[in-house]
């Protein structure tokens, strides 16, 4: 079931928060919009309305481009729509005592239907944007059709995003699992619940739902939870999941699934564990298939996604693409990111470029954990000498204050020097907490900048300033050491 079909089933329907799915709708994928006649060559025509495609269009719109924007199911992406927004919600209100199922998804509801209206159909057409429901397909490398209709360009932007990837496990197709796109439109709890996968998504959803009591047995191939994260982030956050009553299956790969009397088998090395539903958390794959990117001689790497250079160009100078569709880092700040240097390189002269960004990550956890940068094992395998600075949480007097007794903030540097080169934080608020050190390298300040802080005490944010003290007593060598004490011997 695609996400156009799962916005329209479910219409009349009484069920918690049915009310802000029907306001929801009405926004993100209305009925009763009827397509705009083209108006001519567009400067722009944006494929997909997701974080990056509309960053792109109302941007080109307010600087006075002519702008189509086409989606194919609901505007908003699955940020708004099956991601960030409701997944978010979720991990707030459960972390409240005494939430029930009913009550959580009618709040995840309530909140999308609440920002649905920056994203609404009505919006992007006041704004000046021709907006088109249906699906994009290139007729060409300089046309699209769109539900019957041909729209021409001087440039389009691709920006379709990605889907849930569902990996060809026997029998697991069979069960009809759960993926973001159909796991916020549950109205009934599963009693039991099997997460393959314990990535950012995986373990988001593993801890809300056994804070509103379901048996949750989470999945992971690699011997650690977040297994692209840090050993001891991924050790933190797995303590904290059993805490809520998480069971993980680390280190065996789910081999095998089938339906046994009305429940489902998970088998996965020598265990077996019996659930009745299923969420799939492995991985995302481009949502190209149907734009013939052929016709539009569009190249695509190995793993689907969109070739770009590093100012978003496609193989055809007059395409580019940003978001999920052909990046790595699949992250909505990303995909604004690189919008805002589309519009730049698309409407003007093709000068900006993302390759030198710096750009942070977070999953939002109880403890989060918030990395950016180069990792430790990056770095050991490409032969990079670095020096490693840490703060205990539990070490700080907001920590003990609040009786944290987890989470750390860590800074890898360059070797004899203070140029940052990754940090992963772990704790509370750790994604707001790691804000200062992405500005500082944006900035190319080094981390001893940091001692010159002044911060509210006692705050977390103490770790910052714990930090570059760290870094200028390492640069107080033997002979600098003595250079002072001899000063101060003459001064006496």
């Amino acid at each position: 079931m695609d996400d156009h079909t799962q916005l329209s089933s479910a219409a009349g329907a009484d069920y918690p928060g049915a009310a802000y799915d029907g306001q929801w709708r009405a926004l993100v994928a209305p009925r009763e919009h009827v397509n705009p006649v083209p108006r001519g060559r567009y400067h722009l025509v944006v494929i997909g309305a997701g974080p990056g495609g509309l960053v792109t269009a109302i941007a080109a719109a307010g600087l006075g481009a002519r702008v189509a924007l086409v989606e194919r199911h609901a505007m908003g992406g699955d940020c708004l729509n099956v991601g960030c927004v409701p997944s978010k919600a979720l991990l707030e209100i459960t972390a409240r005592a005494g939430v029930d199922f009913d009550r959580a998804f009618a709040w995840l509801r309530e909140v999308r239907a609440g920002i649905a209206e920056h994203d609404s159909v009505q919006r992007y057409t006041a704004a000046g944007v021709d907006v088109y429901q249906g699906e994009a397909r290139f007729v060409g490398p300089a046309a699209v059709e769109v539900a019957g209709q041909r729209l021409a360009a001087r440039r389009f932007v691709i920006a379709t995003g990605a889907r849930a990837a569902v990996p060809p496990i026997p029998g697991l197709a069979d069960v009809e699992p759960l993926t973001n796109e159909t796991l916020f439109d549950l109205r009934e709890q599963p009693r039991r619940l099997a997460i393959l996968g314990a990535g950012a998504i995986g373990c988001e959803m593993a801890q809300v739902f056994a804070r509103l009591g379901t048996e949750v047995h989470l999945f992971e191939r690699a011997a650690q939870v977040l297994p692209l994260e840090h050993a001891a982030a991924g050790a933190v956050l797995a303590e904290a999941l059993v805490r809520d009553g998480v069971t993980l299956h680390l280190g065996e790969a789910v081999s095998a699934v089938r339906r046994e009397d009305g429940a489902v088998l998970i088998e996965a090395g020598d265990r077996a564990v019996t659930v009745d539903r299923v969420l799939v958390a492995l991985g995302r794959q481009p949502n190209v298939a149907a734009l013939d990117l052929a016709a539009a001689g569009v190249r695509q790497l190995q793993d689907g996604r969109i070739a770009v250079d590093r100012r978003l160009r496609t193989s055809n100078r007059r395409i580019y693409a940003v978001g999920d569709v052909c990046s790595a880092q699949q992250f909505t700040h990303n995909a604004d990111l690189q919008a805002r240097a589309v519009v730049q390189n698309a409407l003007f002269l093709p000068t900006a470029r993302v390759d030198g960004a710096v750009i942070p990550h977070c999953t939002y956890t109880c403890p989060e954990v918030a990395s950016v940068g180069r990792g430790e094992a990056d770095l050991v395998a490409a032969g990079v000498a670095f020096e490693r600075y840490r703060v205990d949480f539990a070490d700080l007097d907001r920590g003990r204050a609040a009786g944290e007794r987890e989470g750390f903030a860590e800074v890898l540097t360059t070797a004899g020097g203070d140029r940052i080169l990754g940090a992963t934080l772990v704790g509370h608020d750790a994604g707001e907490q790691i804000a200062p050190l992405v500005l500082m390298m944006s900035r190319k300040l080094g981390l001893g900048a940091a001692s010159s802080l002044v911060l509210p005490y006692p705050t977390r944010a103490e770790y910052l300033k714990r930090l570059g003290d760290a870094v200028n007593r390492q640069r107080l060598t033997p002979r600098v050491a003595g250079l002072l004490r001899g000063w101060l011997r003459l001064v006496r």
